[in-house]
């Protein structure tokens, strides 16, 4: 009967304040959890005390006990909650940044590997360039984080997307780059 009684009412406490944080005033559920944990401790607490009185008071005291137990103890929860959530979403988040990271790095290594993309937009390696300069300070922020579980990672990955873009811009990139056959270089019009 004990069991009964500390799971009801560590139960109903954890119900109610789980629905007084979620909503602001007293809901419809708030009434409801008080309602049944009543409807479950009260009679657990009354039998035996008719039948014997201080079973009745150790009963009663037990409730309580774990009544406040429980009203001590589901912050904590709460906050156990939300981090686990937190950590689960960043996760989620890191993951997708991890792979838009190594989409931008592969755009950036076009212009450092390939001698005909270095030849055409020189500015892309050029770090006294400001936007190449900008560019390389957010590539150095996003590797830092990459691969922890910072929530910092996926911001510094959109500044590093924004970092390339910009530095595309400057350095003359259009939408593409421009297209070569395999090992001829690109005609130059100047020379008809």
């Amino acid at each position: 009967m004990a069991a009964v009684v500390v799971c009801a009412a560590g139960a109903s406490v954890y119900a109610l304040r789980k629905h007084l944080a979620a909503d602001d005033g007293l809901p419809d559920a708030v009434f409801w959890d008080g309602f049944a944990g009543l409807a479950i401790v009260a009679p657990a607490v009354i039998v035996p005390a008719l039948v014997a009185p201080w079973a009745g008071l150790l009963l009663g005291c037990v409730a309580a006990g774990a009544a406040a137990a429980s009203y001590v103890w589901t912050p904590r929860v709460f906050s156990w909650q939300a981090d686990r959530r937190f950590v689960r979403e960043t996760a989620a988040s890191n993951e997708v940044a991890a792979a838009r990271h190594r989409s931008a790095l592969a755009r950036w290594q076009r212009y450092e590997l390939d001698p005909a993309h270095g030849i055409d937009y020189p500015a892309m390696s050029d770090p006294r360039q400001p936007e190449t300069a900008a560019l390389i300070r957010a590539m150095r922020a996003a590797e830092q984080l990459r691969g922890g579980t910072d929530a910092g990672y996926a911001p510094a990955v959109d500044r590093l997307e924004r970092a390339l873009a910009d530095a595309e811009r400057a350095a003359g990139v259009g939408g593409k780059a421009p297209v070569r056959a395999a090992g001829f270089p690109a005609a130059d019009p100047a020379l008809g």
